[in-house]
């Protein structure tokens, strides 16, 4: 009911706002003699058809947007909303880009943006960790650094939204000017540094909409905390282990950043063994904690695309043997690709964002896919766009998406937009959920691959016997070919070879589609094929 109250408000306000426009331009503003006993005021030199022509398209513009905002029901609205959002984009182009953010931050948190009345396509609704994601689309983080304004991200129809990173003490960051935009490319640079109010007050704002969402005060929407170091910790555990222990009971799932590059030393947590001990003290300080009946949030680890083969082998080894719940792929890159160089902001350091990373954090996703064997949830996030690419981010194995550059720049109408296009794409090849597009580029290639093997294997299992015959003269003995010792010991290699390979796809043929993937990446390697 008071859902319904304040649309109604909201209409009536609107439609006196129209209205109001049919005031005549002769009457706002003024123009006064210099002579103070001059009781008369001037007006603008317009014919009196000109007036009236202005009068009449006043009133005209009034009554009838008055008029039909009345007759829109709420879901109409709401899209003429998210449509209306649009005006304000080459608005925001002109600012420095903080300054813009700041300005979007500010409005999400006074309820200034337009809210999403229309409900999620039933299959974009999926289940992960045990919550309820009514679509997979989220905000990253970096965007609400200090958590001011989740309920109105939310309200803008996200999935998900992921707030931080949160440090323990409040930190300014890198000096100004940090960010940049390379709007030709679709991408953005960012040196920020972590900059933000730190635990304290980040957790005080967590706190107060934890309330208000279990009050049912607050509509649904998945909340991730994003957590990381201060610039000048000694302890960077410690730092970690003070985040889980002040934020993550208004997590819905928590996140190590390990993978900013503009923080120096953050990068090399990412190392196996450190990677383990982070990893291990951390969620040692989260199931030390009491917890309800749904358990201590999700732990995920959000990581750089920058990383060699050998890097991204040791962290899949530690997400399987450590049972952690996730990986984000990726955080920004510090590479510059061909396709901005001949930008001239692409010379700012610091890590870059939006539609250049996309292919290269697509790789990453699947390697990773491939080395977790399937097993462990995975969030794609570096130049989402469009559905298509949200798409194209799940079948490279991602269960959820992020996206935030082009948020930056396509504003709230383009979040309806990419999940309608999603829900497209996923029904154009028959698909009738999420869960079923997860990974399938990396399965349809493991198909692929283990067809060939198998082929090739019968073909070199062939008896050598039946290639070639010795026969002899006598039809009641057979003469054998008089090889030489170094011969005989080639069929044995060669005999023994085959057995092996027998015997290694006999065992390739009882192994899941996953694992089999990981097995012809390490056969491949070793130059077998």
């Amino acid at each position: 009911m008071s859902g319904r109250i304040a649309f109604g408000f909201m209409k009536g306000s609107l439609t006196q706002k129209l209205k109001s426009m049919a005031v005549p331009i002769a009457n706002r503003r003024r123009y006064c003699s210099s002579s103070a006993s001059d009781t008369a005021t001037s007006k603008p030199n317009l014919p009196p058809s000109s007036r009236m022509g202005r009068l009449l398209t006043g009133t005209v513009i009034g009554l009838v947007g008055g008029a039909y905002a009345s007759t829109m029901d709420e879901a109409t609205f709401s899209g003429w909303l998210f449509s209306a959002t649009k005006i304000a984009n080459p608005l925001f182009a002109l600012l420095d880009p903080e300054v813009a953010h700041r300005l979007a931050i500010s409005a999400a948190a006074r309820g200034l943006v337009p809210k999403e009345k229309r409900p999620d396509q039933e299959i974009l609704g999926l289940e992960v960790w045990g919550r309820r994601f009514s679509n997979p689309i989220g905000l990253s983080a970096g965007f609400d650094k200090n958590g001011e304004a989740v309920e109105g991200l939310l309200g803008l129809g996200f999935g998900f939204v992921e707030v931080g990173s949160v440090t323990p003490l409040p930190q300014e960051g890198n000096p100004k000017p940090r960010m940049f935009r390379l709007r030709d490319q679709g991408a953005i640079i960012n040196r920020c540094g972590f900059n933000g109010d730190g635990i304290a007050v980040v957790a005080k704002r967590l706190e107060a909409q934890h309330e208000l969402k279990h009050g049912g005060k607050m509509g649904p929407g998945i909340l991730g905390v994003n957590i990381g170091k201060n610039k000048t910790s000694e302890d960077a555990a410690a730092d970690y282990v003070q985040g889980v222990h002040s934020l993550s009971q208004y997590a819905d799932y928590l996140v190590i950043n390990v993978s900013s590059p503009n923080t120096p030393g953050l990068r090399q947590l990412q190392g196996r063994n450190q990677l383990k001990d982070l990893v291990q003290k951390v969620k040692a300080a989260r199931d030390e904690m009491q917890w309800g009946k749904e358990g201590p949030p999700p732990l995920l680890v959000k990581i750089a695309p920058d990383l060699s083969k050998q890097d991204l082998e040791d962290i899949a080894a530690v997400a399987l043997d450590l049972s952690l719940d996730g990986l984000i792929i990726s955080n920004t890159t510090i590479s510059r690709p061909e396709v901005v160089q001949i930008n001239p902001m692409s010379k700012e350091s610091g890590g870059l964002s939006g539609k250049p990373l996309f292919s290269l954090s697509n790789d990453i996703l699947k390697d990773m896919y491939i080395l977790t064997k399937g097993k462990i949830p995975l969030i794609g996030c570096g130049g989402v766009s469009s559905g298509e690419d949200a798409y194209k981010k799940i079948r490279a194995g991602a269960t959820l998406v992020q996206l935030y550059s082009a948020f930056a720049y396509g504003g709230p109408a383009l979040i309806p937009q990419i999940k309608e296009e999603l829900a497209h794409c996923l029904k154009r090849d028959g698909f009738k959920s999420v869960y079923e597009a997860v990974g399938v580029d990396c399965r349809i290639a493991f198909r692929f691959v283990k067809e060939c093997l198998t082929q090739k294997l019968k073909s070199m299992a062939a008896p050598i016997a039946t290639r070639r015959h010795f026969t002899s003269s006598s039809s009641t003995s057979a003469a054998k070919p008089n090889l030489p010792h170094s011969s005989r010991k080639g069929r044995l290699l060669t005999g023994s070879t085959i057995g092996l390979v027998i015997a290694g796809g006999a065992y390739a043929s009882t192994v899941d589609e996953a694992t089999f993937g990981y097995l012809i990446l390490i056969t491949l390697g070793m130059g077998f094929l």
